[in-house]
């Protein structure tokens, strides 16, 4: 693979009222995202609100997105988040990402169980052995209990066919440890941020690239900002960031994805609707969204 660099937006997954999976608008935002400069579509993860699609669906997405994003002349890569609390069930998911030709798959740490660091260590290690698919590590803490520690990162990144990690911690200092440490057991291991009000801070250390959120209302924006950072040029990256920093603050004013599904049909790019457990975007919330779209230019 190819390594991917840049903005890598963490597609939400449109849908009807009545909850169906939007596949035409899905196929619309996929050609928004590849006109508008995002580097990487990455599809069916947290923002994707992969807890509550079925299997089928979360394989369909995949799909659709695969199917769609080979429309276009650029080739621009497809990260499918195939991540589970199951090992069998992750790699039966990269199975299939594999056979519809996904560029990469997301590998979050298991939730909910709270594997030891050990068990961690041999469920991506399982993964990769099993499918011929570059893994790229996720580890959010916040979202899963269990914490992949340094030691347990530099291990896997050791392991023929895990490629990277999206480091969502927001914790600066550990991703300069991992940036540091992971060139001595893996010269082309990538780290990615999965926060976006630190990203920027992460790239300018010598990170890769951002897993964003923010990416899903302002793509050309958080493209360049990863242009710029990447390549070291302070100044307009930071210039960029004050202009986005209340939409990476407001659009997690109450739990992802519940803010930017509604920026994103305030903008009219998709309905808003989500599955319960999620509910919709409180009054407050949508003037906090709204005035953070507006700062931005969005609107």
């Amino acid at each position: 693979m190819t390594p991917i660099t840049g903005s890598i937006v963490a597609l939400v997954t449109p849908m009807h009222d009545d909850g169906s999976v939007d596949y035409p608008t899905l196929r619309s935002l996929i050609d928004w995202h590849i006109a508008e400069g995002t580097d990487c579509i990455g599809v069916v993860g947290t923002t994707g609100e992969s807890p509550t699609v079925s299997v089928e669906e979360h394989c369909e997405i995949i799909r659709v997105s695969v199917e769609q994003a080979r429309k276009h002349a650029k080739h621009v890569p497809i990260m499918a988040g195939c991540g589970a609390n199951s090992t069998a069930e992750a790699v039966e998911l990269a199975k299939f990402a594999k056979n519809v030709g996904a560029d990469c798959q997301l590998q979050v740490v298991p939730y909910y169980n709270k594997p030891t660091q050990e068990g961690q260590y041999q469920h991506f290690k399982k993964i990769a052995e099993a499918v011929d698919l570059p893994v790229i590590l996720y580890n959010v803490p916040g979202r899963t209990v269990a914490d992949m520690t340094h030691d347990t990162v530099l291990r896997l990144a050791e392991v023929p066919g895990i490629v990277g990690i999206k480091e969502a911690t927001g914790n600066i200092e550990r991703a300069q440890w991992l940036i540091r440490e992971v060139p001595k057991v893996n010269k082309n291991f990538a780290i990615y941020s999965g926060d976006d009000p630190t990203a920027v801070a992460l790239m300018l250390c010598g990170g890769q690239g951002n897993v964003s959120v923010t990416a899903n209302v302002a793509p050309r924006l958080m493209h360049e900002l990863c242009v710029a950072a990447i390549a070291g040029d302070v100044k307009r990256a930071m210039e960029i960031q004050f202009r986005l920093m209340p939409l990476h603050r407001q659009l997690f004013v109450e739990p992802n994805p519940i803010p930017v599904k509604w920026a994103l049909a305030r903008l009219d790019r998709c309905g808003g609707a989500l599955r319960l457990p999620l509910t919709p975007l409180s009054a407050s919330g949508q003037t906090a969204v709204e005035g953070a779209l507006r700062v931005a230019g969005m609107l």
